[in-house]
């Protein structure tokens, strides 16, 4: 496969004679503060073996330019070697070493060695990042996954500067000004998991110690840290009281110490994704370092990521899969972890649960009824579809299918099968197969059905409740009715819940039982009173989509927020907006729901989904006729809710966030303004800057925020953060020329880095703006295919999704979607998978608007 993409087949092939012995990577990256700079020097020495002497192969590597390329002591032209993608190596023999001396570039996109100035005090922060498969940015290698091999690091920077590796620095020289830095060689990892992080980081330090089954103890020096401007905001305390906690979790459950010596976080600027689990050296989104004040569920969400990505130091990086088939293996596992470590590691966060079923399960619900959809272990050509695999599918609907798992082989076996296969298959890769072996042995189940309904099928099963009943009101049959193009086995508990004295809805029963076919009778049910509301999947063993039967939705209409569990409360908003997103519930009944419950819902995480989902349902599911009414309708909620939630407290801050997404009126505006400039308080509410820039892009998307007011917000808060603010306010104002301006920076310039493109697209795509964005649907179609080849495939992504014309909702532009979709049959699959899933967007929401109107 030509180009900068690589193949399965090539991959297997290269992997089948060759074993990576080892690694020594030297990098200068002293020009990194010099902006006019563009690469640094990096030198790769690979030691490796292949069972055919004589053949040839190739290394990874993306680089301006290559010095020299000596395999064995034999000079290769580079000219003739390098194709811009690959090293191109003949003539090998039994036993190989290779150099490649190169220039590489410092990134902007957050592929490779991402290269940040912090406007606060002009620093330079270099960090790495390169799932799946960007370590070829930034040395050459092998790079694939079951090419494992130790590295040995060694880095030249800034004499001023910190430098971090997966393993401990063993020594530091300094000459000059610059310090070069010398790392142990690590375990066997793979590619894609190696990391440098350097610059004049903040750092906070911790020690973790635990004696260990055989009398020793296990030492593991902790570190935190963010760039300089932010250390007044980190709250690196409860960072590493986290990580402490879940240290103890996992080495309780996983009974294998940990193996990468030290644990460093680093929270870093302009990253792509929530946080990258190198062992030894965590990457995180420095978002998670919150400048100004957050919802609970803002520190609920990053103690979850900092348990997922420790989860993946023993699922991933102990343990990796072979090619990127089964990445499941890895990101399943550390998404059921984050959820059942917050509540076994018992940190403070006790609604775990009712997070993982209210959102995460509402990602993996969207992704699975996609055109696109694939199987938990899926088919992945190449690092193209790999890039895309990164998705709902492998993380949220894996992670649901091994929680339904646990219920079915029990915590014990579960956890027991976890244990052999970290001993078993140790610093080694595996594939579907080998989990099932351990799991079996565990359990004494055979999990080979389970695992092909489960794991290598597609799509979501609904379950309904079918409810007869007598003459008296009692239930005569039960039944739990199935559908979906496969049919599956469930193990479900069924709440059934009435109204006590004081009208609250509370659990009166609950039956658990296995689900199978198309449908299953309830027997223990029969002869029972009819309760108000028949709950399936109470306690969300199962992955699956709930119905209601008439009764129990009437109930839900009159009493959604009267159900005393949080969970189960949880479980019915899920289910409601599955109903309204599948055009069964019009969009504005939901609304109702939301106007009617949401002021009583106590989880704050359960309240901000409400929120965003709301928002949803009036721009993209309502009757575009019923639109204006229903913004109004939002905006009021807000501000009531606003001013009658408790003083300084989470469920406030929410509700101030969401009048700022709505308001639309003078009176919601003339609130934002005084907000803003303090001639109107809400007591307890604090303005502070994160908010202010909510309230300033509601005044900017309604034409109400002049250039030089933000550009004076700007001046206030000249940060990473405030600029990116910035950029999104500029693109929301509703003009044409502030259209063409941030259509202009994305498409016509590609140095922008993604956080800032991002930002553009965002502004852009304000839903209630869709006139002035319409004239760009036919230019998007037409420059699909040239961002495609000419970006960077995170910009790319960054591109195709938030360009996407969805906002405008109507049939002509599902035309144009599908008339590219036919006229590019040879366009990149991963292009064409994009295209065709926000094609899949709008036409849900053309089918919702259609239920909605009637």
């Amino acid at each position: 496969m030509p180009g900068k993409n690589l193949s399965r087949d090539e991959a297997q092939q290269r992997a089948s004679i060759l074993a990576v012995d080892g690694y020594q990577v030297r990098l200068d990256v002293t020009s990194a503060p010099d902006r006019a700079a563009g690469t640094f020097r990096s030198t790769t020495t690979v030691t490796f073996r292949c069972s055919q002497p004589g053949a040839d192969t190739f290394l990874d590597l993306l680089a301006p330019a290559v010095r020299s390329v000596t395999l064995n002591g034999r000079a290769l032209d580079p000219a003739t070697a390098y194709d811009g993608a690959r090293v191109h190596v003949d003539g090998l023999a039994a036993e190989n070493v290779l150099t490649v001396e190169a220039d590489c570039a410092y990134s902007r996109t957050g592929e490779g060695l991402h290269r940040f100035v912090d406007p606060v005090d002009g620093e330079t922060y270099l960090y790495t990042h390169y799932e799946p498969a960007d370590a070829r940015r930034v040395f050459a290698n092998f790079e694939q996954p079951d090419l494992k091999a130790p590295f040995t690091f060694t880095v030249t920077a800034p004499a001023a500067w910190d430098v971090w590796s997966n393993a401990p620095h063993e020594n530091v020289d300094a000459e000059g000004d610059a310090r070069t830095w010398e790392f142990a060689p690590t375990k066997p990892i793979s590619t894609y998991l190696t990391a440098v992080v350097a610059g004049p980081y903040h750092v906070a330090r911790d020690h973790y110690r635990r004696e260990l089954a055989d009398g020793t103890a296990l030492e593991i020096p902790l570190s935190a840290m963010c760039r300089k401007s932010l250390a007044p905001h980190f709250d690196a305390d409860e960072i590493l009281g986290v990580t402490k906690l879940g240290l103890d979790f996992f080495h309780e459950q996983f009974d294998y110490p940990y193996p990468f010596g030290k644990y460093d976080q680093a929270f870093v600027p302009e990253y792509n994704i929530g946080a990258m689990e190198n062992p030894g050296c965590v990457t995180f989104r420095e978002e998670f370092v919150f400048r100004s004040k957050v919802t609970d569920a803002a520190y609920e969400g990053r103690a979850n990521v900092i348990l997922h990505e420790m989860a993946h130091m023993w699922f991933g990086d102990l343990v990796t899969m072979r090619w990127w088939d089964d990445l499941w293996l890895k990101e399943s596992f550390a998404d059921f972890m984050g959820s059942y470590g917050l509540i076994g590691a018992r940190t403070r966060y006790s609604s775990a649960w009712v997070t993982f079923a209210n959102q995460r399960k509402a990602w993996a619900y969207r992704q699975d009824q996609f055109p696109t959809t694939h199987p938990i272990t899926a088919d992945i050509r190449d690092l193209e579809d790999a890039k895309l695999n990164f998705d709902g599918i492998t993380y949220a609907k894996g992670a649901s299918v091994l929680k339904q798992l646990v219920a079915y082989v029990g915590s014990e076996a579960f956890f027991e099968g976890a244990r052999r296969y970290f001993k078993r298959h140790a610093f080694g890769n595996t594939e579907l197969g080998d989990l099932l072996e351990v799991l079996e042995e565990t359990s004494g189940r055979d999990l080979r059905t389970w695992a092909a309904a489960w794991l290598q099928t597609s799509g979501v099963n609904a379950l309904t409740p079918q409810v007869t009943t007598d003459a008296e009101g009692r239930i005569t049959e039960l039944a739990v009715l199935q559908d979906g193009d496969v049919l599956r086995p469930h193990r479900i508990a069924v709440g059934l819940y009435d109204r006590d004295a004081d009208g609250v809805l509370v659990r009166t029963g609950r039956i658990e039982l296995d689900v199978a076919g198309a449908r299953t009778v309830v027997a223990e049910a029969v002869g029972l009173p009819r309760p108000a509301l028949v709950l399936l999947n109470d306690d969300d063993l199962t992955y699956c989509k709930i119905r209601f039967d008439e009764e129990s939705l009437a109930t839900l209409r009159t009493g959604l927020g009267d159900i005393s569990s949080e969970l189960a409360r949880a479980l019915a908003w899920s289910a409601v907006w599955n109903l309204t997103r599948d055009g069964l519930m019009p969009a504005r009944d939901y609304v109702a729901l939301v106007l009617r419950f949401a002021g009583q819902e106590g989880n704050i995480g359960v309240l901000q989904s409400l929120h965003a989902q709301a928002k949803t349902a009036v721009d993209l599911y309502a009757d575009p006729a019923w639109r204006g009414e229903g913004g109004r309708l939002l905006a009021d909620g807000a501000l009531r809710e606003l001013r009658e939630a408790v003083p300084g407290s989470d469920h406030q801050l929410a509700w101030a966030r969401f009048l700022a997404q709505t308001a639309g009126g003078a009176e919601h505006l003339g609130l934002v303004r005084g907000l803003l400039s303090g001639s109107a308080r809400i007591d307890g509410l604090e303005v502070d800057q994160e908010l202010r820039w909510s309230l300033w892009l509601a005044l900017a998307a309604s034409g109400q925020a002049a250039d030089e007011e933000l550009a004076a917000e700007l001046e206030a808060d000249n940060t990473a953060s405030g600029k990116h603010h910035y950029t999104q306010c500029l693109a929301a104002r509703p003009t044409a020329e502030a259209k063409a301006a941030a259509w202009s920076a994305v498409i016509d310039s590609d140095e922008l880095p993604s956080a800032l493109v991002e930002a553009n697209t965002a502004g852009f795509s304000i839903p209630a703006q869709r006139d002035l964005t319409a004239l760009y649907a036919a230019p998007y179609f037409k420059l699909l295919e040239r961002v495609w080849a000419e970006r960077t495939i995170e910009i790319s992504m960054r591109i195709v999704g938030g360009f996407f014309p969805i906002a405008q909702t109507d049939e002509q532009t599902l035309a144009e979607a599908d008339a590219w979709l036919a006229g590019h049959p040879e366009a990149a699959p991963a292009l064409r998978r994009l295209v065709l899933e926000r094609r899949d967007d709008l036409a849900r929401a053309l089918r919702a608007q259609a239920c909605d109107r009637a």
